[in-house]
C-alpha cells in the first residue's frame, strides 16, 4: 500500500507527471498503446484490477504562471489520447475518443491548490479522496486538492459517467 501511496503521493503532482507524459511520449503506431498502468483493486474501482490505455498522439500544450503571494498557475489545453479502460477480472473495455480539455491548476504555499478542469477529464480518485472511483466529467468539475494529497470534488456542471459502473 505505501508504493500505491508513493504513486500518487501528492494530487498536484500527478497532474504535472499526467501533463509531462501527454507532452513527452512519443509516437505509437495507431492501435500501439503510447502509455499503459494497472491500478489495483479496491484504489479506482472496488471490485476489479483497473488497466488504462491511452493510444494516439495527443496534443497538449503547458504554460506556468507566477501568481500573488507566491501562488503558481498552470494552464493545460488540447487534445489527449483516446483512452481504453479494461476490466482486468472480465475484459469488459470502456472506450473514449481524443476530446479537448482545458484545465488550471493553482499550487499554493502551503501545499494545496485547486484545480479547475473544462471540456473532458477522466478523475480515478482513491480511497483517500472519498474513492474509490473512476469518472469522465464532461463540462467543468472543480478539484480541491489539500497539502497531503487528498482530492476533493466540488461543483461539477455538465455530465459525468461512471466508468466503473461501466465496466462493472
Amino acid at each position: 500500500m505505501l508504493a500505491l501511496h508513493n504513486w500518487r503521493a501528492s494530487g498536484l503532482a500527478a497532474l504535472a507527471s499526467i501533463a509531462l507524459l501527454v507532452s513527452v511520449a512519443g509516437p505509437a503506431a495507431a492501435d500501439e498503446p503510447a502509455f499503459e498502468f494497472d491500478i489495483p483493486a479496491g484504489f479506482a474501482c472496488a471490485d476489479f484490477d483497473l488497466h488504462v490505455a491511452g493510444i494516439g498522439t495527443g496534443s497538449q500544450v503547458a504554460r506556468e504562471f507566477s501568481g500573488h503571494g507566491g501562488t503558481v498557475l498552470n494552464l493545460t489545453a488540447g487534445t489527449g489520447y483516446a483512452l481504453t479502460f479494461t476490466n482486468a477480472s472480465t475484459d469488459a473495455t470502456f472506450s473514449l475518443r481524443s476530446n479537448g480539455a482545458v484545465g488550471w491548476t493553482a499550487a499554493y504555499p502551503d501545499g494545496s491548490g485547486r484545480m479547475t478542469l473544462m471540456g473532458h477529464n477522466v478523475l480515478i480518485l482513491f480511497p483517500a479522496d472519498g474513492g474509490p472511483s473512476t469518472t469522465l466529467y464532461a463540462g467543468r468539475v472543480a478539484v480541491d486538492v489539500a497539502a497531503d494529497g487528498v482530492w476533493t470534488v466540488g461543483k461539477v456542471a455538465g455530465t459525468a459517467t461512471d466508468i466503473r459502473a461501466a465496466l462493472s
